[in-house]
């Protein structure tokens, strides 16, 4: 069963004349008159090379950029039409994991504050992050709501393997791979159905980024998630997803089981990537 449906999505920038010049010269389809599902539960694996469209097309689908037309469905809701209050209510089930587990986290909250800001936002829509607020002052200290929040936030803590000890620390004090299960931990804290992993461990040493990976499996069979797994890295698309989709000039060239895809694949441009990897076609 698909939980979304993706029909007809083009995504067009306009190409500027010079970076000094107001006026445009032409259009960049970053995603071109693309359709595709993906299913409740799977790991899609969205690959190609930089500048193919990966990550334009899952940041469409959370909108967070704004398509030039298509449609794009959660649960056969056409997220486009959805009002301003409907989709922020629908964010809850749509999440993200950042390629850079650094920028992605705000410096100024502490571990705490960052895994619990949706929980508050989501608690109290006027709440925003513009004077950090902690905690503590957002909700009554020691009220039923502020220690629920607590909790959830100590329970996603375990879950992405970290300890308490990392509750009132700031992202500067950990490592780039505890700060992408810092930033996983925020991704999961609003139980979504839906996460986009853009390239989650392209910024990562190959061992830490492994760990991560493995952590990502293991949570989605925890919490039933289903995954956008964006990268260019062939090798771990296969060992973490489904499906495969291969992306390339803002079109989907080939999409299959992720053995089908690896083992025969159909199209040129698979066969390309798949040479530029030796590990897989030795």
């Amino acid at each position: 069963m698909a939980l979304i449906e993706i029909r007809n999505l083009t995504k067009i920038f306009p190409h500027p004349q010079s970076p000094f010049g107001a006026r445009t010269v032409g259009e960049v389809r970053a995603v071109d008159d693309l359709s595709l599902d993906i299913h409740a539960g799977e790991t899609l694996g969205l690959v190609g090379e930089s500048g193919s469209g990966k990550s334009t097309l899952g940041r469409l689908i959370l909108r967070l950029i704004e398509p030039t037309s298509g449609a794009i469905l959660l649960d056969g809701r056409n997220l486009l039409t959805l009002s301003h209050g409907d989709m922020r209510r629908l964010r809850r089930d749509l999440q993200i994991v950042f390629q850079d587990p650094f920028a992605s986290l705000d410096p100024r909250f502490r571990v705490e504050d960052i895994i619990a800001e949706p929980l508050i936002i989501h608690r109290n829509p006027s709440t925003g992050n513009a004077d950090a607020p902690s905690l503590s002052r957002s909700l009554q200290p020691g009220g039923p709501s502020e220690n629920a929040i607590r909790r959830r936030v100590r329970e996603l803590l375990r879950a992405v393997g970290l300890d308490e000890s990392a509750l009132r620390r700031y992202p500067h004090e950990f490592s780039g791979g505890q700060r992408q299960r810092i930033g996983i931990a925020r991704a999961l804290a609003l139980r979504p159905k839906f996460i986009v992993c853009d390239e989650p461990v392209s910024a990562l040493d190959v061992s830490v980024g492994a760990q991560i990976v493995n952590l990502l499996a293991q949570l989605q069979r925890e919490f039933g998630l289903t995954y956008l797994f964006i990268s260019h890295s062939m090798p771990v698309v296969r060992y973490l997803s489904t499906r495969i989709a291969v992306m390339y000039q803002g079109k989907i060239v080939e999409i299959g089981d992720a053995r089908q895809i690896t083992e025969r694949p159909a199209h040129p441009y698979t066969h390309s990537l798949l040479e530029a990897t030796p590990e897989l076609t030795s």
